[in-house]
């Protein structure tokens, strides 16, 4: 019966496309592919666990590689046909998809080992350590793919841009340059003047025998007055 894919399910193997999950084994899965001609397929892929394994991965590769000999000899008449197939860190193997027919589950039975394998059986089953693991053994990622190839005219355009930039950048040292030496060199300020304020002027006491002038509407007349002298001498009695 056909479930739906799961976290962690590969979207694709080789060039098919995986649809649904068909079986969950104790060695790996079977899932239902498509192929890029749009031909139904089941593909069987080891466990993460069972893919360590290099005991288990070479049972596994070797049935795909067995039936792929077999395909090759009888034709198409063979009862399965391996499509394509991958014998690396994760071995998966296609056949076409017959509802209700052997599939590609077939591979993964040869994984698993049962009884002993020399002389009669006096024990358990064998089980492997890996039994437990029922992820998915995803391929290793592919090469990062390489850098796009520039076009001529975007070299042309990011060419003619730096260009345009280093020219930008001369011309603005070159301004910078002319404008230091041809700006004189800053004077030292001079310093702020000190003024010292000084007290009024006393105007000077007469000297004896000096008399101060007064005013008068008809002019100014100066009178000495002697020692002695009367003041009267000459006036009209």
């Amino acid at each position: 019966m056909a479930t739906p894919l799961q976290y962690g399910d590969p979207p694709h193997l080789g060039p098919f496309v995986l649809l649904a999950r068909l079986l969950t084994g104790p060695a790996g899965l079977v899932y239902l592919g498509q192929g890029p001609d749009g031909r139904a397929v089941s593909v069987a892929l080891l466990t993460r666990g069972a893919a360590l394994d290099p005991v288990a991965r070479d049972r596994f590769v070797a049935a795909a590689r067995e039936a792929e000999r077999r395909g090759r000899r009888r034709g198409s008449r063979a009862a399965l046909t391996v499509l394509a197939m991958d014998g690396g860190p994760a071995p998966w193997v296609a056949v076409p998809y017959a509802p209700g027919g052997a599939g590609a589950e077939r591979f993964l039975e040869p994984v698993m080992v049962s009884g002993m394998l020399l002389g009669d059986r006096n024990g358990p089953d064998f089980v492997p350590y890996w039994l437990g693991d029922r992820d998915p053994a995803l391929p290793a990622p592919g090469p990062p793919a390489p850098p796009p190839a520039a076009t001529r005219r975007a070299v042309g355009l990011a060419a003619a841009l730096l260009a345009t930039l280093v020219t930008m950048m001369v011309v603005m040292a070159w301004l910078l340059l002319f404008r230091l030496e041809s700006d004189p060199p800053p004077t030292r300020p001079l310093p702020p003047p000190v003024v010292v304020p000084t007290p009024p002027p006393t105007p000077a006491s007469p000297r004896p025998g000096e008399q101060s002038p007064t005013p008068s509407q008809g002019g100014t007349e100066r009178r000495t007055t002697l020692p002695g002298q009367d003041n009267d001498v000459g006036r009209d009695i």
